[in-house]
């Protein structure tokens, strides 16, 4: 019990030690925070559209992000307003139609131009932008064709000898201005400047325009209203921030129930692969391309090969006494051939492997009727030298002539 409670109290003396003397140390510490920018989140980098989407909940707009067209939500309930911001190349001319009486009966459709009108063609390949007689063009085209227009008109005008005014300048002109009703200021909103929409048929009610192009057109259809866009990136992280991109997407979406068509189309079972599985793909490529290598390799001209019909039982035995001699040599086809011997003698004379190797030459010249000095040169081992071919011959066949005597 003495011995338990010393150690109890060493432990505790130590203890207080260690306290005191960390005490200094811990007035020395100071207490700060340091915010590290980790960059965006998983859900933005997939979503680029994940601060507008934030930005119309916060105002109390529902939004819905959806990848196909299966469904569209009913207008009888509240409005609803669809934005297509995203690629719509695989869509088809039923989806184009069903879209379009969506939008007759009611309904508020938002989506970006993606094609150039093709003037040889007749047509941009938009389906939406062809079936609504919308075009989009370059903006330095268009630039181009003015500078042409101007020129031409420069050369049948008589000068002036009056000094000619200079028009007042547009204050930021690569900025696309909406004038709304009952405001005297416009709206300010970074629409990409290199595209520009037309409308020859004047079908437009309103519309947004930088210096040199239009960026936004709405057009009553029906019952409904359409805005085409010639970009979304404005709508995107960080641009939505700027000028009044996020008051826009507001202004389109208020009073309804937001749907957003992220995608129009399906990634194939390849692109799901290779998003998910890049390396066994890889992988697999290599095995696919080792086996073709191996199979297309040569390394001589082709034989061709021989029928099965030809190959009888005395060529694989001389080919297998022609592997061995040339693998092991002449000594190691004598030595089979002498152990031959000697196992059929053997069998023949009882006690054949007590005797002595005279004894055993004489039991094998009374069994076999061949003389000794004969059958001592063909069982007597034979140093390791090569023999002639004639020579190897001859005590072959004297070996084989005793085996079957047996």
């Amino acid at each position: 019990m003495t011995a338990r409670f010393s150690r109890v109290l060493l432990a505790a003396l130590l203890l207080v030690i260690a306290i005191v003397a960390a005490v200094p140390v811990f007035d020395q510490l100071e207490r700060y925070e340091k915010v590290v920018d980790q960059g965006p989140s998983p859900q933005a980098r997939a979503n680029p559209y994940l601060a507008a989407q934030t930005f119309l909940r916060q105002r109390g707009i529902a939004v819905d992000a959806v990848q196909n067209l299966s469904t569209l939500a009913p207008i009888e309930q509240q409005p609803q307003t669809l934005m297509l911001l995203d690629s719509r190349e695989n869509m088809t001319p039923a989806e184009v139609q069903r879209l379009l009486t969506w939008t007759r009966n009611g309904g508020r459709l938002v989506f970006v131009a993606e094609q150039l009108w093709d003037e040889k063609l007749g047509r941009s390949g938009d389906p939406l932008l062809d079936q609504l007689q919308i075009r989009q063009f370059m903006t330095r085209d268009l630039r181009a064709q003015e500078r042409q227009r101007e020129l031409g008109q420069t050369k049948q005008m008589i000068p002036l000898t009056a000094p000619a005014i200079d028009a007042p300048k547009t204050p930021w002109p690569e900025l696309t201005r909406l004038y709304v009703q009952n405001e005297n200021d416009p709206a300010y909103m970074s629409f990409d400047p290199a595209f520009h929409l037309d409308d020859p048929q004047d079908k437009a009610q309103s519309w947004a325009n930088s210096a040199d192009a239009t960026h936004m057109l709405q057009i009553v259809y029906g019952k409904g209203l359409i805005t085409v866009l010639t970009d979304a990136d404005l709508w995107k992280a960080p641009a939505i921030g700027k000028y009044d991109n996020a008051w826009l997407l507001w202004y389109l979406s208020q009073d309804s129930h937001v749907t957003q068509l992220l995608r129009t189309d399906h990634d194939t079972l390849f692109d799901l692969l290779w998003k998910h599985f890049p390396q066994a793909l890889l992988a697999l490529g290599l095995c696919m391309g080792a086996g073709l290598w191996h199979a297309g390799m040569r390394c001589g001209p082709l034989q061709p090969q021989a029928s099965r019909a030809r190959r009888q039982l005395s060529e694989h035995l001389r080919a297998s006494a022609d592997f061995i001699l040339r693998r092991k040599g002449q000594q190691a086809l004598l030595r089979a051939l002498q152990q031959d011997v000697l196992r059929r003698a053997r069998q023949r004379h009882p006690g054949f492997e007590a005797l002595v190797v005279a004894e055993q030459w004489q039991a094998l010249a009374r069994l076999t009727r061949q003389p000794t000095t004969r059958i001592s040169q063909a069982l007597r081992p034979r140093r390791q030298e090569r023999l002639s071919s004639s020579e190897f011959t001859r005590q072959v066949a004297y070996l084989q002539t005793l085996r079957n005597a047996l």
